[in-house]
């Protein structure tokens, strides 16, 4: 049987994002990224704090201005300016769950009127009982019950107004939904519950999420495909389970050397790699973009590819 053809539903072509006005103040957060997201996969994009994965999340919904390149979402560019429709379709189309469940939800308002919000914004719905019963199914699909609508946001707990927060996203019905560290705020005993209720909509509304971690454990058991992100620049790509079992890029093999193990034996003796960026020697012979096995990329010069290249044989004989 032939194999069938992912569908891509986002593509980020050569992204650049800049921060401050004038010339000497300029910092580049996001350095000519690229990459595409499958309808109804999970992508992960890790990296330290800092490392410009948040300021991405942000730009493909249009939160945060572009200073270069291409961001296609289901074949329309959506970055620069674009018409009113096409702003509203964006709107419905892609959501984020932000990473704070307290600082993102309005202290002041219900928890109907948070989630209402989006349908109020966009007119999305044809009468107040139709409006109702869609707030109403959100909150149920999340596994809160209808009466927590006429209460305010500080009466929940952490997990409850994250689950809030992904009822105002759902509710919009989107195809794509921008994670961002969702679980980084809950307790442990809470992550696992957002996380099989997203795989569990996931499954069932057929979404696709972009899904922004540092936590790498978490990242490996809920993903399909990796982006590493280092100072702005995607510097390794890989399905998850390939990336995990062999890392070739420095910087990514020296994150993955930090996760923490469950057997405390194993965690004393295991040695941990220290990322130095002058192993590069770019000076010369600057790094490219490079397919170095089937959907596995790495940002690397010709000198080094020759090592991933032998370090990837070495691997595979065992």
């Amino acid at each position: 049987m032939p194999k069938k053809e992912k569908e891509v539903l986002l593509d980020v072509k050569d992204l650049r994002v800049e921060f401050g006005r004038r010339k000497k103040d300029k910092f580049v957060a996001v350095k000519d990224v690229s990459f595409n997201i499958y309808k109804g996969e999970t992508f992960g994009l890790v990296g330290e704090s800092g490392s410009g994965k948040t300021t991405i999340g942000r730009a493909i919904i249009r939160l945060n201005e572009t200073a270069g390149g291409d961001i296609i979402f289901d074949g329309k560019k959506i970055n620069g300016k674009i018409s009113k429709e096409l702003d509203k379709e964006v709107t419905r189309r892609i959501q984020m769950i932000f990473q704070d469940p307290m600082a993102s939800l309005n202290e002041r308002a219900k928890v109907e009127y948070i989630i209402s919000e989006g349908l109020y914004n966009l007119k999305n719905y044809k009468n107040d009982a139709e409006r109702k019963a869609k707030v109403e199914k959100a909150v149920l699909d999340v596994g809160l019950l209808p009466e927590f609508l006429s209460r305010f946001p500080h009466e929940f707990s952490g997990g409850q107004r994250q689950r809030i927060g992904v009822a105002r996203a759902l509710i919009m019905e989107p195809d794509l939904i921008i994670a961002d560290e969702p679980i980084s705020a809950l307790d442990v005993s809470i992550r696992a519950q957002v996380l099989n209720l997203m795989s569990d909509l996931q499954k069932e509304k057929g979404l696709t999420y972009l899904f922004i971690a540092h936590d790498l454990s978490v990242v490996r058991f809920i993903t399909d495909r990796v982006a590493v992100i280092h100072k702005g620049r995607i510097v390794e790509m890989a399905e998850t389970e390939k990336l995990y079992e062999h890392p070739l890029h420095p910087y990514t093999r020296a994150l993955f050397s930090a996760i923490p193990l469950p057997d405390p034996r194993l965690e004393r003796s295991k040695k941990l790699e220290i990322y130095d960026p002058s192993v590069h020697n770019y000076e010369k012979e600057p790094p490219r973009w490079v397919e170095i096995e089937p959907e596995h990329y790495v940002l690397a010069n010709d000198r080094e590819i020759e090592i991933y290249l032998k370090r990837l044989e070495k691997y595979r004989r065992g």
